[in-house]
Parts: structure tokens; C-alpha cells; sequence
């Protein structure tokens, strides 16, 4: 699957279980139908993104970035803290390429390099 969308805020990596690091992001994807009354209907999907090939990348994810993403998707439900069920999207990315944003202009593609059954989820 692939999706292009604004990081809503900068990477953070984070360490994981048996030393693994991760680089999770978050980006909104803005999505505009008609419904049948003829309306413009406008919604901002938003998806958390992880990405297991390499933290180098997250210096260069910086909030307002624009960035094209493939890799898959997958569902996640929760409860939060005050006991209300909640549910979002997670997107497992496998490459990356930056369009610019607003602080970096630089160009850079990942590709995965892990068979799927290396990967941690």
C-alpha cells in the first residue's frame, strides 16, 4: 500500500525488547468525497508509522514533512485510560521517500532489505 501524508510530529526512535530500535512517526492524510446530496465532505485520516530498517531516517522526519510511504496496514484497537474503547491505524513502512517539509528539503529513499518474517511484528 503506499500514502502520502504530512508527519503530524517529529520521529522519536525508540528501544524495544532484545535491543531492537524503531522509528515511529505519525502522518495525516487529508481525503475530500461527495456525498449524496452533492456536499464536499473533508476528512484528515490520521496513521501511526513504524519503520524497523534503520534509524538514520528520523532526523529527516520532522513535522510537516511531506513523505511518501510503502508498506502495509493494520488494524489496532485500545483502551485509554479512562476505560473507553478506542481503535486507529497503524502503517508498517517498508520505504520512504521525503518530498520536503518544513525544515528539510532533502530527498531520501529507504528500502527494506529484511525478509518479512525478520521483521518484529
Amino acid at each position: 500500500m503506499n500514502i502520502i501524508g504530512r508527519l503530524t510530529r517529529d520521529a522519536e526512535v525508540r528501544t524495544i525488547s532484545q535491543d531492537k530500535q524503531v522509528v515511529n512517526f505519525s502522518v495525516a492524510i487529508n481525503d475530500s468525497y461527495k456525498n449524496k446530496q452533492g456536499e464536499r465532505i473533508e476528512q484528515t485520516i490520521y496513521f501511526d508509522c513504524s519503520y524497523w530498517i534503520s534509524t538514520k531516517v528520523a532526523s529527516l522526519l520532522t513535522k510537516g514533512t511531506l513523505v511518501e510511504l510503502i508498506g502495509r496496514l493494520s488494524p489496532r484497537a485500545w483502551t485509554n485510560s479512562e476505560g473507553e474503547p478506542r481503535a486507529g491505524l497503524n502503517f508498517h513502512t517498508s520505504q520512504i521517500k521525503l518530498h520536503g517539509g518544513s525544515r528539510k528539503t532533502e530527498t531520501s529513499q529507504a528500502s527494506e532489505q529484511n525478509s518479512e518474517d525478520d521483521l518484529p511484528f
